[in-house]
């Protein structure tokens, strides 16, 4: 993947994606301010899931050793996963061992940020998502766009044409008088997928939240297809991010009220599935619960960036960003897209490469972010404190974004230099350009302000020593 910069510079282009990118966040971020507005606690909700995440940080290691301790009460399975690979590899095992080639999918942002699908294809076992929007992105040979809403930038017609094109090839194809309706399309996915739920004996998930004191995983979802998923298989597998513990239920009961509002801007998830372990006779009788860090415990230890663990992923922030609305999700080269994911992925993956790297720089800092995060993180500081860290890394740019605040500093600690060059610059105004050279992505779209025929000090010992 490209830097941010250059990705962004040709999606905005794409005048059909803006246009559905426009309107699917416009009219997401305006139902949400509705629901949000229905609780006069709106508030005292969100410092109480900052400071039960926050806490739950503080002693991750206590909570995640009670947890274990309650899944394998309960008759489940707990396996460490330190990254990708580990965690990877855990699961193709698993599924091996049950001798199924096929499994079903809730959607699950930590399996697309490990590469579940493509580790699982590469052992000879096909994974089926059965969210719509991720069925679409799959069908679609695509990636997501955006954090609840995978599929945001397409546009209905677009849809229509993948599942007339590619369901036949995955399983049951499309009625060959498909039309556009949204209605038409659901009833496409529905019958698609119920063939796969029906036949399927392992499902994949990922967690909401995973309650410690009882081991219980929670998954709260619009469409009905987790339900499936978590249900009927003989076998699930929950790859779950370390941060996604809460400790007790009633934790869990805040997160309850802010996550769907912030989310689908409902008062509550059609489908909120809970599970604790195994039952005999009753669901899944096998359950493995693969906890995941591939980065986590890295971004724990830093005192600033940590907040970003909070992260409920209810993707508020993508919703009224102004960046992300122009630029779309794919810009900006991972699963986590969005302001949420230029503190994220950097975090997790480090800054080494040319696209991590120009991710913080990914924002206008507007604030709009935090303002609507139901976990006040402090996105903008967060930003600013990885921009601190890429550019102390050096670089073509920061190394003359140095040199020029060096001999700034020289300049400033001097006044006989400073009033020379002030002087030097009024005699010569006229003959200064009015775009900066080397700096034209920012002069491009901005005048320098007129340089005065006087300079201030010269101004200041005229006028008040005489």
């Amino acid at each position: 993947m490209p830097s941010f910069p250059r990705a962004a510079r040709v999606a905005v282009q794409d005048e059909t994606l803006r246009a559905n990118l426009r309107h699917a966040t416009h009219t997401i971020r305006d139902k949400r301010a509705k629901a949000v507005s229905e609780l006069n606690d709106w508030a005292e909700l969100r410092e109480a899931g900052k400071q039960i995440k926050d806490r739950t940080l503080r002693h991750l290691d206590t909570y995640l050793l009670q947890l274990e301790e309650s899944v394998t009460a309960a008759g489940g399975t707990v396996h460490w996963a330190a990254d990708a690979d580990e965690a990877n590899r855990i699961v193709t095992d698993l599924v091996r061992a049950t001798g199924e080639r096929e499994v079903v999918k809730v959607k699950s942002m930590a399996t697309q940020e490990i590469g579940l699908n493509e580790a699982l294809e590469a052992a000879g076992i096909a994974a089926y998502e059965t969210d719509l929007a991720e069925l679409i992105v799959q069908l679609g040979d695509d990636r997501p766009s955006h954090i609840l809403v995978p599929a945001i930038h397409r546009n209905r017609g677009e849809i229509r044409e993948i599942f007339t094109r590619a369901m036949g090839e995955w399983g049951r194809p499309a009625p060959d008088d498909l039309t556009d309706r949204p209605a038409d399309l659901a009833e496409a996915a529905r019958l698609h997928l119920r063939e796969k739920f029906l036949r399927a004996k392992v499902g994949i998930s990922g967690a909401n939240f995973m309650v410690a004191e009882t081991g219980t995983l929670v998954v709260v979802e619009s469409e009905g297809n987790g339900r499936m998923c978590l249900t009927l298989p003989e076998t699930l597998i929950s790859v779950v991010g370390i941060e996604k513990t809460v400790p007790t239920w009633q934790d869990l009961e805040v997160f309850l009220q802010t996550l769907p509002r912030s989310s689908t801007a409902e008062r509550m998830n059609p489908y909120t599935s809970t599970w604790t372990g195994t039952t005999d006779g009753d669901g899944p009788q096998t359950f493995h619960l693969v906890l995941l860090d591939n980065g986590r415990t890295s971004v724990l230890a830093d005192e600033v960036g940590r907040q970003t663990l909070r992260c409920i992923r209810c993707s508020a922030c993508l919703n009224v960003c102004p960046v992300y609305e122009r630029a779309g999700g794919h810009a900006y080269g991972s699963v986590y897209p969005g302001p949420i994911g230029a503190i994220l992925t950097p975090q997790l993956r480090g800054t080494s490469s040319e696209l991590d790297a120009s991710l913080p720089f990914a924002s206008s800092l507007c604030g709009a972010c935090y303002e609507v995060c139901p976990v006040a993180i402090d996105i903008p500081e967060v930003l600013v404190h990885l921009r601190e860290k890429v550019a102390d890394q050096g670089g073509r740019g920061h190394r003359l974004e140095k040199a020029a605040i060096k001999a700034a500093g020289w300049v400033l600690n001097h006044p006989a230099a400073l009033t020379a060059g002030e002087r030097a610059a009024s005699r010569t105004r006229k003959l200064l350009p009015k775009k900066l050279p080397l700096a034209a992505a920012w002069t491009n779209t901005r005048e320098l302000p007129d340089i005065p025929a006087e300079p201030f000090r010269d101004w200041w010992k005229r006028t008040h020593n005489s």
